[in-house]
């Protein structure tokens, strides 16, 4: 298989959501026909490693476009919120700390109203963590709870290391 060069711009063009959208109904359907081929925990797992895999590049993409700085993913968040895609609270941000919650998550609505929940977490949950690692290997994200799991909100803890040359450090840790 050729190699292309082609550069993913589309959730700059058309959001997350829609994206989301547009891969889960042809996902869905192509994983109930492979689980009842090949059975559903071994489709599970190849689909959910390659979510993974594509997460962890689209970070490296974004990274190498904005920078891997706390600043710059932030920059980056417009993204995922497009159309109003979630709804966040802000609850802390220093220079090597962001810590917010989603109080609304239309991509937990939109597998809900597809009839596929069972599928919301592999398919977008679980993209968070590897999604920052790609970002920047050295940030961390700590999140206990999702609207996706039935909790009230999803809880977003971002650790970023501090620059070098500069006194990043935070008072409230």
């Amino acid at each position: 298989m050729a190699e292309t060069n082609l550069q993913d711009d589309l959730n700059r063009k058309i959001g997350v959501l829609t994206r989301r959208e547009t891969e889960a109904r042809i996902l869905a359907p192509l994983m109930n026909a492979l689980a009842d081929e090949f059975g559903r925990e071994r489709v599970e797992k190849v689909v959910s490693e390659t979510i993974i895999s594509l997460a962890r590049e689209q970070g490296a993409a974004l990274s190498a476009e904005f920078g891997n700085s706390l600043d710059s993913f932030l920059e980056t968040l417009q993204f995922w919120m497009k159309d109003g895609a979630m709804e966040i609270e802000i609850l802390g941000q220093s220079d090597t700390r962001l810590d917010f919650d989603v109080k609304r998550c239309k991509y937990a609505e939109l597998y809900a109203a597809l009839g596929i929940k069972e599928f919301g977490a592999m398919l977008s949950c679980n993209r968070d963590y590897s999604l920052i690692e790609g970002f920047n290997p050295d940030a961390s994200l700590r999140r206990d709870k999702t609207i996706m799991a039935g909790d009230a909100c999803c809880t977003f803890r971002y650790q970023f290391p501090a620059r070098s040359g500069t006194d990043n450090s935070d008072p409230a840790s």
